[in-house]
C-alpha cells in the first residue's frame, strides 16, 4: 500500500476544535488537502470563515461553526451541523486550549477554573460526544492535543501543566474503553512552536536562550505535526491507540526552565 492510501482521508469528517489560529488553523488545513471535510469550530465567526473560504478555494470542504467549547449545548449543536453538512464525524481533533502563565502563589481562582474548563472539561466533553455517535455509526479516531508540560513541571504554569498531564491519562482511559468499540484515542504532545499566543515570547533573549539549550536548537517549524497528526487520523494509524507521540525536537529530555 502507498503512502498516499495509507494517509488519504477522503470520506472522512473532521472537526477540529480552536480552528480560528494557531496549531488548529493548520491542522485544519492538512486534513482538508489530505481528503477530510472540515468543520473549523471555534468562537471567532470572521476567522473561520476566512479560513473555510480558504480551504473551499484549495478545493477542500469546510464548515465554519461558531461554539464556546465549556458549553455542552454548542458542542452538541457542533456535531449536529456537522453531521447534517457532511454526515457523521469521524475524527475529532481536540486543540482549543489556553495558557496563562502566573506563579503558583500569586495564581488566581479564576485562572485556574478557566485553564482546566478549556483544556481538560471541554476535551472530555468533546470526546464523549463525538464517541456516542461514533459508537453508533463507523467508529472514528480522537486526537487529543497535549504538551509536553503533561510529562515535567515549569514554574509559573501549574495550572496548564496539571490540565495537560490530565488530558495525558483522560486519552488513555478513554482509549481503554473505546478501543472494543472501533474507536481509537491518542494524543499529540507538542513542544514549542510559534503561535500568536507565544510569537513574542519565543522572539525574545529568554525565548532564544530556551532555543539554544534544546536538543535541536530551535523551537518547531509550521508543518512538523502534520504527521503525527496525520498517522493517528488516518488508516496508517488503525492499530495505534492510548498513544501519545511527542514532537519536540528532545525538548522533553531536558525541559529548561522559562
Amino acid at each position: 500500500m502507498t503512502a498516499s492510501t495509507l494517509f488519504d482521508l477522503s470520506g472522512a469528517v473532521a472537526l477540529v476544535t480552536g480552528a480560528s489560529s494557531g496549531l488548529g488553523r493548520r491542522f485544519a488545513r492538512v486534513l482538508a488537502e489530505n481528503g477530510a471535510s472540515v468543520v473549523l469550530v471555534a468562537r471567532r465567526q470572521e476567522r473561520l470563515e476566512a479560513l473555510a473560504v480558504e480551504i473551499e478555494a484549495k478545493g477542500g470542504k469546510a464548515l465554519p461553526v461558531v461554539a464556546d467549547m465549556v458549553k455542552r449545548t454548542e458542542i452538541a449543536k457542533a456535531f449536529d451541523d456537522a453531521q447534517a453538512k457532511f454526515g457523521p464525524v469521524t475524527v475529532l481533533v481536540n486543540n482549543a486550549g489556553i495558557a496563562k502563565p502566573q506563579s503558583f502563589l500569586g495564581m488566581r481562582e479564576e485562572t485556574w477554573r478557566q485553564t482546566l474548563d478549556i483544556n481538560l472539561d471541554a476535551v472530555v466533553a468533546a470526546s464523549q460526544e463525538a464517541a456516542r455517535r461514533m459508537v453508533a455509526s463507523a467508529g472514528g479516531a480522537i486526537v487529543n492535543i497535549a504538551s509536553i508540560l503533561s510529562f515535567g513541571a515549569q514554574k509559573g504554569n501549574l495550572a496548564y501543566a496539571v490540565s495537560k498531564a490530565a488530558v495525558l491519562q483522560a486519552t488513555r482511559a478513554m482509549a481503554l474503553e473505546l478501543a472494543p468499540k472501533g474507536v481509537r484515542v491518542n494524543a499529540i504532545a507538542p513542544g514549542y512552536f510559534s503561535t500568536e499566543i507565544n510569537a513574542d515570547y519565543l522572539a525574545s533573549p529568554q525565548g532564544e536562550a530556551m532555543s539554544r539549550a534544546m536538543p535541536m536548537g530551535r523551537f518547531g517549524q509550521e508543518g512538523e505535526l502534520d504527521g503525527a497528526l496525520l498517522l493517528l487520523a488516518s488508516r496508517a494509524g488503525s492499530f495505534i491507540t492510548g498513544a501519545t507521540i511527542v514532537v519536540d525536537g528532545g525538548h522533553i529530555l531536558a525541559i529548561p526552565e522559562r
